[in-house]
Formats: C-alpha cells, sequence, structure tokens
C-alpha cells in the first residue's frame, strides 16, 4: 500500500497541478499521511531546477499549514483521530517522551522534529495534546520545515539532478548536521542572554 500512495504521489509530477499537489501533500503529511512530500518535491524541482526554491516554499507553507491541523487534531480530536493516527505509526509508547520534550524545550523539539525524518505529524498532534503554544509551533515548524525543503531544494538548483542520489543516500547525515548546528544555535542564543 505504501509503495502504491508512494507511485500516486510520484503521478503527480507530470499533471498540471503539481504545485497544488505539493502544496496538499505537505498539508495532509504534517498531520496524517505517510509519504513525504520530499518525493514529489525533488521531482518538481529536477523537472525546473531555477523553480526548485519555490517548490521548497510552497511545500513549506503547506506543511506549516498541515502542522496547525494536526494541532486541531491534538486539541480538539485527538481520542477520534489523533489516537489512532498515532497508534498507526506505532509511536504510541513514545508519545509521553514527545510531551517530556516538549517540557525541557518545545521550540527545539519541534524544530528538529520538522528537519528530521522522525514522524512530523507526532509531534504536531502532540502540540496539541500537550498545550504547547501556537505561535512557538508555527515558528518551529517553519524553522524546521523551511530548513529542509530549502536544503533540498537549494541543493538540487545549485547541482542539479545528479544530487538526487545524494541527497536519498546521505539525508539521514544531513539532518543530523542540521541538528547539531540547531543546538549549537540554542546554546550560543542561551549564553549570550545570560
Amino acid at each position: 500500500m505504501i509503495r502504491r500512495l508512494y507511485d500516486w504521489v510520484m503521478g503527480w509530477s507530470e499533471s498540471p497541478y503539481a504545485v497544488p499537489a505539493l502544496f496538499l501533500i505537505a498539508f495532509a503529511e504534517s498531520s496524517f499521511f505517510p509519504i513525504p512530500p520530499d518525493v514529489l518535491l525533488m521531482a518538481l524541482a529536477i523537472s525546473a531546477p531555477r523553480r526548485a526554491l519555490f517548490y521548497a516554499l510552497i511545500c513549506t507553507a503547506g506543511s506549516v499549514t498541515g502542522g496547525v491541523a494536526g494541532y486541531a487534531i491534538g486539541t480538539y480530536a485527538f481520542d477520534a483521530l489523533g489516537h489512532p493516527i498515532i497508534e498507526a505509526y506505532g509511536v504510541t509508547e513514545k508519545f509521553d517522551l514527545v510531551g517530556q520534550k516538549y517540557q525541557e524545550n518545545a521550540f527545539a523539539a519541534i524544530a528538529i522534529a520538522g528537519f528530521t525524518p522522525i514522524p512530523y505529524k507526532v509531534f504536531t498532534i502532540a502540540a496539541g495534546v500537550f498545550k504547547i503554544g501556537l505561535p512557538t509551533l508555527v515558528a518551529a515548524s517553519v524553522v524546521g520545515r523551511a530548513g529542509r525543503f530549502l536544503l533540498v531544494g537549494g541543493l538540487i538548483r545549485m547541482f542539479g539532478p545528479q544530487i538526487k542520489e545524494l541527497i536519498d543516500k546521505y539525508f539521514n547525515i544531513l539532518s543530523i548536521a542540521f541538528v547539531v548546528l540547531l543546538v549549537a544555535g540554542f546554546l550560543v542564543v542561551r549564553m549570550v542572554s545570560h
């Protein structure tokens, strides 16, 4: 079933409705859909590298908006919708850990989840359940999601289609490097502000 969904997502890259589809898939992935929008983003960016950053921004806008929908699911419909989504991803036992991370630093937890392959939808739904402020969710989502999608779009814009294989192969390493830089940035800000 996942393969069929992946093929369906990729099918949109040939459609005149590819840009709205990118927004909607990014929206859905932030709250319930299993296929990350990166696959369509890469296909579109490779087909038109000069528009790669535009596609990355569309993807970011859809994803952040979808994060707000995930937040609403966590706030208003957790029992009916949120819990079944969390169960479907097999992360029910880790849900309380997300709550602990939110108590430590909600902004960092959301930004990191937004950038890495961690299921972002778990964090958006949890933000609603654990009563994280909506401005924190939106700001952290913009940082994490824009960082992720602009990195992909920027690499394709700079290096063209041949970079796709490198992105696929080293995305986890790039994610870790981003997280290290993000945490270092938080530490610097904390030291400067004290």
